[in-house]
């Protein structure tokens, strides 16, 4: 698997962080083959792919698109809202580099098919369970003090 980041807002340290974890999350669900971009990006960059593509008119964290078709490699697009992020971590006491990676797992899940509800439920869903679950066993293989 390949990725590609975009991100001159954080340092190396960061960088491979986060290639990391789409590569995690690729490797635990079979996908070795593709490429997928990853870009973090400010508020105002954020919310104007949330109008364009969702039609929704406010920043959020992250948006991801699967761009391949059904017996192609996978390829997609992975957009991360640092500064959501930021509230984010602030929010639930976590490093920022944990909220990361999990905004990164997140959007690769979406990437590999994965989907959740819009509603309180998408908390319970398999993909957030999921998405939970890699995102543990990531932190305590490659975040120290991540608690």
């Amino acid at each position: 698997m390949r990725v590609k980041l975009s991100t001159a807002t954080f340092g190396k340290e960061v960088e491979e962080l986060l290639e990391n974890a789409v590569i995690f999350t690729c490797s635990h669900e079979g996908t070795e083959d593709g490429e997928i971009s990853l870009a973090l990006l400010e508020d105002s960059a954020i919310q104007e792919l949330n109008l364009l593509y969702l039609s929704v008119n406010k920043p959020t964290d992250v948006i991801a698109f699967a761009l391949y078709g059904p017996g192609e490699p996978v390829v997609g697009d992975i957009y991360i809202g640092y500064q959501q992020a930021q509230a984010q971590s602030s929010e639930r006491t976590i490093p920022l580099e944990v909220e990361l990676v999990r905004l990164a797992i997140h959007g690769t899940l979406h990437v590999l098919g994965y989907d959740h509800p819009e509603s309180n439920e998408r908390l319970t869903s398999d993909m957030f369970l999921l998405q939970e679950s890699l995102l543990q066993d990531f932190i305590e293989n490659n975040i120290s003090n991540a608690s």
